[in-house]
């Protein structure tokens, strides 16, 4: 693969060149987004905007001063180090939150979830007594209970995480973004016993990775904790299901649960919530990709026996 050009040297050389080579070394990595990156990894460097990157580089601007940043990014990008990790931050939705090592790094396809939860709270707002009440059961990053406390400022927002190292990020991120969110420590299927019968919603990104299958993703594989990837089971649906048994017991009825799964469990999924009997009004929902991602389920006003 081609190498990025020395640098050190006084020289000023083409942003433009840089970033393409840049793009080119990516590429030949397998990254999935090499010219994206490329820019993000420059506008890191720099201390621009990535908008301000791709203008410079329309305008013919040199860098005259050490690139060796750059190249240094660049070459821990094309070993599949995680743009996050090496710019430390991450846009979702409406927010941009700090992440690194020890907590899984939030993608794009969550913010469905988190989207669905708004509507719901708006919808709830509308003939509500007071303020919305929502638990997110396996918070990571905080990356959900923050973006719907920032678009919803009037709910209570509840968050758990078992991660300690996790729990210190969406720590660090609720202080940078100043929203008042409950976070605790603990497991996700006995949380908040004193909220017992009163959520209005409950929405959880939880590890939904078969046992077996390992992702293709080296930023996944090697850099995401485990924790925060699998399932506990075969079909990865073991740990699934027990937060959405804990969910149960926190919803209200006619509560809304919002739940993230891979993409191949988009019919078993729903299937396993509508065999408990649990749920009504069970409906699977496609991300921008059109794949299975998200389901959402009312609590049922007839508890099973």
């Amino acid at each position: 693969m081609p190498d990025l050009p020395p640098g050190g040297g006084a020289q000023a050389r083409s942003l433009r060149d840089l970033v393409r080579t840049a793009t080119s070394v990516l590429r030949d990595a397998g990254v999935a987004s090499p010219d994206t990156d490329a820019v993000l990894l420059a506008a890191h460097a720099f201390g621009w905007s990535a908008g301000e990157v791709r203008r410079q580089m329309l305008l013919g601007a040199e860098v005259d001063s050490d690139e060796g940043r750059y190249h240094e990014l660049v070459a821990e990008r094309a070993k599949r180090v995680p743009l996050q990790h090496l710019t430390g931050r991450a846009s979702f939705r409406s927010i941009e939150l700090s992440v690194g090592p020890g907590v899984f790094i939030p993608r794009p396809e969550t913010e469905l979830a988190a989207g669905l939860v708004v509507a719901e709270l708006e919808r709830v707002a509308d003939g509500g007594d007071g303020p919305p009440v929502v638990a997110d059961l396996c918070t990571g990053s905080g990356a959900i209970a923050l973006a719907v406390k920032h678009e919803v400022p009037s709910a209570r927002v509840h968050a758990v995480e078992v991660s300690d190292l996790a729990l210190a990020w969406a720590d660090r991120n609720r202080e940078e973004l100043d929203l008042d969110v409950e976070l605790r420590l603990g497991d996700a299927t006995t949380a908040f016993p004193e909220l017992e019968g009163t959520v209005d919603v409950v929405v959880s990104n939880p590890p939904y990775i078969p046992t077996h299958a390992v992702p293709n993703d080296a930023e996944v594989r090697d850099h995401d904790p485990d924790v925060a990837l699998y399932g506990g089971s075969d079909d990865g649906l073991a740990i699934p299901l027990a937060v959405a048994a804990r969910a149960a017991q926190l919803l209200h009825a006619g509560g809304l649960l919002v739940m993230e799964h891979a993409d191949v469990q988009g019919d078993s999924l729903p299937a396993a919530l509508i065999a408990t009997g649990d749920w009504a009004d069970v409906e699977d929902h496609d991300d921008l990709a059109g794949r299975p991602r998200t389901v959402t389920a009312r609590r049922s006003s007839h508890p099973r026996p």
